[in-house]
């Protein structure tokens, strides 16, 4: 069977043609009166289902060491669980602080105090600098890039390649400006993108001269151990990278329980150098006599051990895998050929990053909310949502159900053929 030739490629009377047909099918995707929603990448309710065995835990006070989990003090979290990160994410264990729920409160709590009183190794706080910047790569986490602008820092972006960020221009951006300050990193199975950064990336990063002597790699791993697929890829080791370059200071590591157990009651945790981890430490003692032991305990007594986060991971990954899948077989089927579109394929995460015809995703995303079906705005993915090209869309086909996503995936195909050809029509 031959392969469609691409729209951009067809002739008028054909874009006519095809443009009747996709606003009828358009219409009657309107007419079904859908209310669905891939916006955030959520867990689903079958996936929390896997956890309601902790609201039976703990079912001791105390952890392996003796100490009373109800009671203050502890401040860098039960070794016990700091023994379970460490495991997961490849570092040693004392090089981990288990904290509360939210690790985007464990990166919010660190970039704030870097500008208030600045790093073991910075010149003076960021604030006192006349001006703060951060690499973002892109498509990247809106979350990062928010939380960045609320503190007035200034974004700079490169591109996120298959392989992590595009290093050459983040050299370029590092080597002789030392008001860029960071860089956000998601290492594995990158948010949107799916994207792993390789350990040769990697070790670029932690190796190459930048002019700010405080310049930090917040390395987010979010989806480390969040896979869809048996290939059950490693995160690159960014603290032995970084010790080894004669930077130990360069990166943080971040990671939680949030799309494991409960978004709302997991543990997040921290990964640094001793310098850095000294830092952190003194100032969260002035906000705090220690995080909810209890909640610790209560996974450290779900899971055993990090094989036993792994097993649970096996079985979310059974859950969302098919609604990944049926993305996959949504675009494939309707947008193969047309030469208007080109999506990402991950073998882990929570998302799907779509790339549509360069300025139709604010149509795109239009539509869908027109016919019931809500997406994440158009260029969320970029800093100050401003996506140049208008053309990127992300994905969240967890939290619905897999019906769900077949009938919004089917219908976001439409929008995305109807866009196009509206605009190759005119």
């Amino acid at each position: 069977m031959s392969s469609p030739t691409p729209l951009t490629d067809s002739p008028a009377e054909v874009l006519a043609a095809r443009l009747e047909a996709a606003r009828a099918d358009y219409a009657d995707l309107q007419a079904r009166g859908l209310k669905l929603d891939l916006t955030r990448g959520k867990p689903g309710a079958d996936q929390l289902d896997l956890s309601n065995g902790l609201l039976q835990l703990p079912t001791s006070t105390k952890d392996d060491t003796g100490t009373d989990v109800r009671n203050y003090g502890g401040l860098d979290g039960l070794p016990s669980m700091r023994r379970i990160f460490a495991d997961l994410l490849g570092v040693d264990a004392d090089s981990v602080i288990a904290g509360g729920n939210s690790s985007l409160t464990m990166m919010y709590q660190t970039v704030t105090w870097m500008l208030l009183a600045g790093g073991p190794d910075s010149p003076r706080p960021w604030k006192d600098e006349p001006v703060v910047r951060f690499v973002c790569p892109v498509p990247g986490y809106d979350r990062h890039f928010t939380m960045l602008a609320e503190l007035g820092i200034e974004m700079v972006t490169v591109p996120m390649n298959d392989d992590g960020p595009d290093v050459a221009a983040v050299k370029a951006l590092v080597a002789d400006d030392p008001t860029v300050k960071g860089l956000w990193l998601v290492p594995t199975y990158a948010n949107p993108t799916g994207a792993v950064c390789s350990t040769e990336v990697a070790a670029e990063l932690m190796a190459m001269p930048t002019a700010a002597p405080d310049f930090r790699i917040l390395w987010d791993n979010a989806y480390a151990v969040h896979h869809l697929t048996g290939a059950e890829t490693k995160s690159a080791d960014a603290l032995g990278l970084a010790a080894v370059s004669d930077n130990p200071n360069r990166p943080i590591m971040f990671a939680s329980t949030s799309k494991i157990t409960f978004a709302g009651a997991g543990v997040a945790c921290l990964a640094a150098s001793a310098q850095n981890r000294s830092w952190f430490l003194k100032r969260l003692g002035f906000a705090s006599i220690g995080p909810d032991k209890v909640n610790q305990l209560r996974h450290v007594e779900f899971f055993g051990d990090a094989d036993g986060v792994r097993a649970h991971m096996r079985q979310h990954r059974d859950l969302i895998a098919p609604k990944f899948a049926a993305v996959q077989d949504a675009l494939h089927g309707r947008l193969d050929g047309l030469g208007i579109a080109t999506w990402s394929d991950p073998v882990g995460g929570y998302f799907v990053d779509l790339n549509v015809l360069d300025g139709t995703a604010s149509r795109v995303v239009a539509l869908a909310k027109e016919a019931g079906i809500a997406l994440t705005p158009a260029g969320s993915a970029f800093p100050h949502g401003n996506d140049p090209d208008d053309r990127n869309i992300r994905l969240a086909p967890t939290f619905p159900t897999l019906e769900e996503v077949v009938t919004a995936m089917a219908g976001v195909a439409v929008c995305v053929e109807l866009a196009a050809l509206e605009r190759l029509a005119s």
